[in-house]
């Protein structure tokens, strides 16, 4: 399988190994939201793949927030990402000529959105955000556009009285550290409700179809029977695969072929990399994200 994802891509190959001794090896960073070791046996794959692609060694980087993914693709430390929106916006607006958006999850309907789910265990009771007053909510990290962002703007909007400050409406709001760290502390009743982000299509009881609640399926951490949906954001567009804008173009094109073909060539390998189940991935700009990017804006102003 590997040797035909390599002649499918072989197309860019010939055309400059003189380029391709431009680097020396090629750094991929994986996006906190569930365990390190649990994000790197899933990009494994995508490791062999692409070290038979660049021909040079490949590393996989799993920092413990999304900052560190931020800052190491600001710092030139890191290649390649799959950025949440916000994260990407985070980004661009430190520097805009940091990384250049390339790729797009496509959801297994053919749209490019998804969701910031509101959650908590069934036998708590709650069931919306009018049950939330005086209660504990659990956001995942500052720079998660669905664990943070996009509730920090519309929960608030639900009706007068919400706010995101400890105390006011809501008794605790609490950051977890990322999603299956919040998914974990609602299920053990750490905190009385949570928001994580799914593509909103196919079961509950499976955890959607793709999303941290489908990892967490996945992982045996949780029984969707036990939870329950308190809230809903808008859709949000997905956050885009970002490569580095200084690399050479011919390994830019070599890895965005190879991400962009994964689905075809290796469906087991994209189910791990795209958070479940998908039709994998197409190219995507930056245009695509000018409302995040203001929101992101408006937030830090």
């Amino acid at each position: 399988m590997k040797h035909l994802i390599a002649a499918a891509l072989a197309t860019t190959a010939l055309v400059g190994a003189a380029q391709a001794q431009e680097i020396t090896e090629f750094n991929i960073g994986i996006l906190g939201g569930e365990n390190a070791q649990d994000r790197l046996n899933n990009h494994e794959c995508l490791k062999g793949y692409a070290e038979e692609a660049l021909g040079v060694p490949v590393k996989l980087f799993a920092p413990a927030d999304y900052n560190g993914v931020i800052q190491g693709l600001l710092g030139g430390t890191l290649d390649m990402a799959w950025l949440g929106a916000s994260g990407y916006a985070a980004t661009y607006l430190s520097d805009p000529e940091a990384v250049e958006p390339v790729l797009v999850k496509v959801n297994m309907d053919g749209s490019i959105g998804y969701y910031s789910i509101g959650f908590a265990r069934k036998d708590s009771g709650i069931t919306s955000l009018d049950d939330m007053a005086g209660k504990s909510f659990g956001f995942g990290d500052p720079n998660s556009t669905s664990g943070y962002l996009i509730p920090s703007i519309e929960i608030p909007q639900y009706k007068d009285g919400i706010t995101m400050e400890s105390g006011a409406y809501f008794g605790e709001v609490k950051f977890t550290g990322g999603h299956e760290q919040t998914i974990v502390a609602v299920n053990n009743g750490d905190v009385d409700a949570g928001v994580t982000w799914a593509d909103g299509q196919g079961a509950w009881e499976d955890g959607y179809n793709s999303g941290a609640l489908r990892k967490a399926v996945d992982a045996g951490l949780v029984d969707m029977n036990e939870l329950t949906e308190i809230w809903r954001s808008k859709e949000i567009p997905e956050g885009p695969v970002v490569v580095r804008k200084s690399l050479p173009q011919d390994v830019k094109d070599k890895m965005t072929a190879l991400v962009d073909g994964m689905y075809e060539a290796d469906p087991e390998c994209t189910y791990n990399i795209s958070a479940g189940e998908s039709l994998g991935f197409r190219p995507i700009g930056h245009d695509n994200y000018l409302s995040i990017i203001a929101a992101r804006q408006s937030q830090s102003n």
